[in-house]
């Protein structure tokens, strides 16, 4: 009726019938394998059954994922809601009352979301029918990207003590899925997954002492759309560049453009459009690119820099051929150099704990947040700044700071985007005594018109280019701070930084457990050697490697990676 779909994909059924009988599932489904049917028709099911169950309470870490979720549901004549960053609180508090009130079958929040206690109560009232958790791995500590804020869903639970829990994953190891559903507070454990062979994916490991060489190599003999993934964003930006550079732009097709966390949300999105509408072809990118992708044809994923870890690698892979035909996940490896790379970052994502403390006790001095005090407040934290005054390493105070948020000290938050903020400061009848432009006055109307509390408080508002009618961004940036040099509003422009937040008071000592601490490092440091196993060895069919390393110990050769196709020339 709303999918035109005429078959289920495989696993789809098992899992829409397990949600259906009211059970917690863990589903392992790789990328591109249609997890969110396996949440989307379970919901409508039970909506008719029980309009007191119709709502599917979906938590997902991305927000452009949740739009693009929410408006393609809308397309098909279903009614659905986010909340996010961003949204002014009269509008997340109309998207909570369309929930409770009108003919709403989806809720999409962060993690982080849950973490609100207003938000909590109202999820309370909510008809909930069940909890979809996309991204489950990101609950396990055994997994390759823990964020502390999906513990809260636990929390939640406890709200909601009849509502099952569907947790959704492209990669988990045998250690990661025990804890999801631990974690999760699942009633009793139950798996389902699809194997992780891929018929159509070809895993290249390619030695070289000279990888942008190799890389433009292949990139000119595999024709179709591609990704790069490095590791930092000055090798984004000077890796597009210098590919554009040696093949010039035909067809009016871009051949290579960038992407990182760095950039602005506009500039984000314009360039993932422009790669997926195939006007650019090969897009270089850190990690921050990919999760929640829709592009089918990916013929080419190349890894310019080595993972951490097979769970990361493999669904960046996997991202290449989701249309079924033919594709290849190539790795660049130089055995000296990366090598020596991958070993530097155990040192730089697992400093000593002495260290951890010194930059605690720094980050608070440089904040300026005395002992016994601070709880609750959010800082903006600029990282350079407070290395280069405190004379800290700055990769090995990233993940101090990362460290200090597992161990509950803070929460700080790696390129927090915020959103402009503006609050009117002179009331609505004396503004005809300032003399305002026509521009400036159209813009205080529509802020006054789309903001209720703009008068008493700052507000968060929406991208500046959506501000005015028709006005372009530059535009708007003006008059806003024409507006706030003659003190009629206070304007605080969109920032990219990090933020750091209290959770609780600056402590004259802090304690790690050691066990703690070494238990990570110990499995950051297997992960990384199952990585450097993978991309040394030549003797065992790479997929049957991945395979192995996700529990699936009975997978034959594949026979067409870099390995088998070399013993197979060995043995012909």
């Amino acid at each position: 009726m709303y999918f035109g779909y005429d078959d289920f994909r495989p696993l789809q059924s098992e899992i829409i019938e397990s949600v259906l009988a009211g059970r917690d599932t863990l589903a392992l489904m790789p990328t591109g394998g249609g997890k969110s049917v396996c949440f989307q028709i379970p919901t409508l099911v039970m909506a008719q059954n029980d309009p007191n169950k119709r709502l599917c309470l979906v938590i997902t870490p991305l927000i452009a994922l949740m739009r693009d979720q929410v408006e393609n549901l809308k397309a098909r004549g279903i009614h659905a809601a986010a909340i996010y960053t961003g949204m002014t609180y009269d509008k997340q508090r109309v998207a909570l009352d369309n929930c409770l009130y009108g003919p709403y079958y989806f809720l999409y929040c962060s993690p982080e979301r849950l973490e609100s206690e207003e938000f909590r109560k109202r999820l309370a009232d909510l008809p909930i029918g069940m909890i979809a958790v996309d991204e489950a791995h990101c609950i396990s500590e055994w997994g390759y990207d823990f964020r502390p804020s999906y513990l809260k869903i636990a929390e939640v639970r406890a709200l909601l003590p009849d509502v099952p829990v569907l947790a959704l994953t492209a990669t988990a190891t045998p250690e990661t899925i025990e804890d999801i559903q631990d974690k999760l507070g699942f009633h009793e454990h139950n798996v389902l997954r699809k194997s992780f062979h891929r018929e159509n994916l070809h895993y290249i490991v390619r030695r070289t002492d000279n990888k942008p060489e190799q890389l433009a190599h292949i990139l000119s003999r595999v024709p179709g759309s591609a990704i790069v993934y490095v590791r930092n964003r000055k090798r984004a930006q000077e890796l597009a560049e210098w590919l554009n550079h040696q093949s010039p732009t035909t067809n009016h097709q871009s051949v290579c453009d960038y992407y990182h966390a760095g950039l602005t949300t506009k500039e984000r999105n314009e360039r993932q459009e422009a790669w997926t509408r195939g006007d650019t072809r090969v897009i270089v990118a850190t990690n921050a690119f990919g999760m929640g992708i829709d592009k089918p044809d990916v013929r080419l994923v190349i890894h310019y820099d080595l993972p951490s870890h097979l769970e990361s690698y493999y669904q960046e892979a996997g991202r290449a051929g989701r249309d079924g035909e033919t594709a290849y996940a190539v790795l660049l490896f130089d055995p000296q150099q990366d090598s020596a790379k991958i070993r530097k970052r155990i040192i730089d994502t697992y400093p000593p704990k002495e260290f951890v403390e010194s930059v605690y006790h720094k980050t608070m001095d440089f904040l300026q947040i005395g002992a016994g005090s601070g709880l609750g407040h959010r800082f903006a934290l600029h990282i350079d700044q407070l290395c280069h005054v405190m004379k800290l390493p700055v990769l090995q105070t990233y993940s101090a700071l990362h460290i200090l948020t597992q161990a509950g000290y803070i929460d700080f938050e790696e390129e927090h985007e915020a959103q402009p903020r503006v609050q009117i400061l002179v009331p609505r009848h004396q503004l005809g005594d300032y003399n305002l432009s026509r521009e400036q006055a159209e813009l205080l109307d529509v802020l006054m018109r789309s903001y209720s509390g703009i008068h008493t408080d700052l507000q968060y508002v929406r991208e500046a280019d959506e501000i005015g009618n028709h006005q372009s961004p530059i535009t708007n940036h003006q008059l806003l701070v024409s507006l706030a040099q003659r003190g009629i509003i206070t304007y605080i422009p969109r920032s990219i930084g990090c933020s750091l937040t209290m959770t609780n008071e600056r402590q004259t000592e802090i304690y790690l457990s050691p066990a703690i601490f070494e238990q990570r490092q110990a499995r950051f440091i297997s992960k990384i050697q199952s990585m450097l196993e993978y991309a040394e060895q030549n003797q065992f069919c790479r997929e049957q490697l991945l395979l192995a390393y996700f529990g699936e110990t009975d997978a034959v050769a594949c026979g067409h990676c870099d390995v088998c196709l070399s013993l197979s020339a060995v043995n012909s």
